[in-house]
């Protein structure tokens, strides 16, 4: 006779086969506090108002609203609440249409000491 202990898995075996790390687990999530959620709040109003701000200009205009706050917890905020800037980003990886491109001439050449190329 099979004793049911045995068929059970331990909880390293469980966890090894749903791929999460053991803390993961235990884990059990924690509410976000007053103070934040009343700056959640704030931080909406702001967004529907300017809606190209970024954390650190939400930073800037919380500060002058009388809260210390800093930008990184704004950012923080911010990425929990998805709100998402409007104004365009930096676009340096494209080039523009009219640009030349200048060919590499280091292509070839094996460099083997200083000031070579």
């Amino acid at each position: 006779m099979i004793d049911p202990q045995d068929e059970r898995l331990s909880l390293v075996r469980q966890c090894a086969l749903v791929g999460i790390a053991r803390l993961s687990y235990y884990y059990r999530p924690v509410d976000e506090s007053q103070t934040n959620l009343r700056l959640m709040r704030l931080m909406d109003k702001l967004h529907l108002n300017c809606p190209w701000y970024r954390s650190w200009q939400m930073a800037r205009a919380l500060r002058r609203k009388g809260h210390r706050v800093g930008r990184k917890r704004v950012r923080r905020l911010i990425r929990v609440m998805g709100l998402r800037s409007l104004a365009p980003r930096p676009n340096t990886s494209r080039r523009a249409p009219g640009h030349r491109v200048y060919p590499y001439l280091l292509g070839d050449l094996d460099v083997q000491r200083p000031n070579q190329a």
